[in-house]
C-alpha cells in the first residue's frame, strides 16, 4: 500500500511531500513528473499566477540510489516562486474579514479560530493540489512498467458540453498537447473558449467536467469484503476530495440511473479480444481470457474490484468562488453586509482538475497494486504481475 504526507501553504517556501511504499527499483525521471506539473498550471482560463510567476518544478530529496528508488520514503519539494517574490517586493500577508461565499473562508475560521480569512486560504487553496500532482506522477511511473495509462479529457465547460467521440487512449494521447482545454471535439473547445473569454471580461467564473480513464488495469484491484475498502468507494473520495469537485460518477453512474436493468450493465460475452478501443496501453486485452465486453457502463468496476475495463472516474468542478463580480456576503467584524473578497484567480479550471483528477486516481490504482502485487522490489512484482497474466 502506498502513503503519502503532503504539506505547505499557497504563499509559504514551498510544497513539500513524503511518499511511503514504492518498491525498490523502479525509475522515476524529474522530467516526468515536471511534464505533469506543466499540465497542471496549463488550460484556457488560468490566472496570473500560474500563467506568469509559477514554474513548477520537482526536487527529490530522499529516496533513490542511482536514479532507482531504494524501496524507502520518497521526500521532494517544490518551490513557491510568489513567495520569493513577494519576499523581495516586501509584499505583506493579505488579510480580509469578508469570507467568500462556496470557499472554507467562513467554516475555516469558524474551525480554528482565525481571525481573518487569509490562513484559512493558505492551505485551503488549491495551489496544494502540485504537490498531489508531484505523488500522482510518481504514481504513474509504477503503473507505467505495468502498461497502465491514466489520462483525462474536459466534457463540458459552462454547459457546453462535448460527449460524441469515444475517449480512445490514442485521441487522448494526442490532445496532450497544444489543445487549449483538452477537449476532443475541436469544434465545441472553441466554443468553450469563447465562453471562457466572456466569463474572464465579466469578472465571473465557470466549471465544468473532466472525466479520467486508467487503461489497461487488470481485473480483480480491489475488494468487496469491507465497505471502506471497495476501490469504488475510495476513487469517488479521492475525486471529490480535489478542490471545487462537487459531485463525482464512476463509468455511466448518472445516466444508468435513469435506464432499465436491461440497458445498465455490461454483458459478458465468450470470445478473444474487445471492441471499441477498451485496451491495455500496450494495446492488449485486460480482461479474463475467454471473455469479450462490448460496453463499459460500470467504468471497470463491478462490486468494488476491476473488472479489467478501463476505470472511469468523472469528476464535476463548480465555478471557483473567488472572481471579481464579487458575491455578497458579511464583514466578520462589523457584522454588516459587504461585497466578498477577491483574490487573484482563475477563471476555469476544468483542464487543471482534470490533471489533479489523473494523479489521485493513478495514487489510488498504484497502491492497490502495490498490495495485490506486494512492493518489496520491482523484479517481484513483474514477476507476480506475469503469473497473474498467464
Amino acid at each position: 500500500m502506498l502513503r503519502y504526507l503532503l504539506a505547505g501553504e499557497s504563499h509559504g517556501p514551498a510544497l513539500v511531500g513524503i511518499l511511503e511504499g514504492f518498491p525498490a527499483g523502479l525509475v522515476i525521471k524529474k522530467s516526468l513528473v515536471d511534464q505533469e506539473l506543466a499540465l497542471r498550471q496549463q488550460g484556457y482560463g488560468r490566472g496570473p499566477r500560474m500563467q506568469s510567476i509559477e514554474k513548477d518544478q520537482v526536487t527529490f530529496l530522499s529516496g533513490f540510489w542511482q536514479e532507482r528508488t531504494l524501496g524507502s520514503p520518497i521526500a521532494f519539494q517544490i518551490p513557491n516562486l510568489d513567495y520569493e517574490l513577494r519576499r523581495k517586493r516586501g509584499i505583506k500577508a493579505q488579510r480580509w474579514q469578508v469570507p467568500r461565499p462556496g470557499h472554507a473562508d467562513l467554516p475555516g475560521v469558524a474551525r480554528y479560530g482565525y481571525e481573518d480569512c487569509a490562513p484559512v486560504a493558505e492551505r485551503a487553496s488549491a495551489r496544494s493540489t502540485a504537490a498531489v500532482v508531484a505523488a500522482g506522477a510518481c504514481a504513474k511511473a509504477l503503473l507505467a512498467t505495468f502498461g497502465i495509462t491514466v489520462l483525462s479529457h474536459t466534457r463540458s465547460v459552462g454547459g457546453i458540453e462535448a460527449l460524441e467521440m469515444e475517449p480512445t487512449l490514442a485521441r487522448l494521447r494526442r490532445i496532450r498537447k497544444g489543445r487549449p482545454l483538452r477537449c476532443l471535439e475541436a469544434p465545441l473547445e472553441k466554443e468553450m473558449v469563447a465562453l471562457i473569454d466572456a466569463a474572464m471580461a465579466d469578472g465571473i467564473t465557470l466549471g465544468g467536467e473532466f472525466e479520467v480513464i486508467a487503461f489497461g488495469v487488470p481485473m480483480g484491484l480491489g475488494t468487496y469484503a469491507h465497505p471502506d475498502r471497495r476501490l469504488d468507494a475510495q476513487l469517488a473520495g479521492d475525486v471529490m476530495a480535489i478542490p471545487a469537485v462537487k459531485a463525482v460518477a464512476l463509468g455511466l453512474g448518472l445516466e444508468v440511473a435513469g435506464e432499465d436493468g436491461q440497458n445498465a450493465h455490461d454483458e459478458i460475452f465468450p470470445g478473444e479480444g474487445r471492441s471499441g478501443g477498451r485496451q491495455s496501453a500496450a494495446g492488449k486485452s485486460t480482461t479474463a481470457p475467454g471473455i469479450v465486453r462490448t460496453t463499459n457502463r460500470a467504468g471497470g468496476l463491478e462490486g468494488g474490484i476491476t473488472n479489467g475495463e478501463p476505470v472511469v472516474v468523472r469528476g464535476f468542478v463548480k465555478p471557483i468562488s473567488s472572481q471579481r463580480q464579487k458575491l455578497r456576503s458579511v464583514n466578520l467584524k462589523t457584522g454588516k453586509a459587504d461585497l466578498a473578497a477577491w483574490v487573484r484567480s482563475d477563471t476555469c479550471v476544468v483542464p487543471a482538475a482534470g490533471i489533479v483528477g489523473e494523479a489521485v486516481v493513478a495514487w489510488r490504482l498504484a497502491s492497490e497494486l502495490t498490495t495485490f502485487l506486494g512492493a518489496a522490489d520491482m523484479k517481484t512484482m513483474l514477476r507476480r504481475f506475469r503469473d497473474l497474466e498467464s
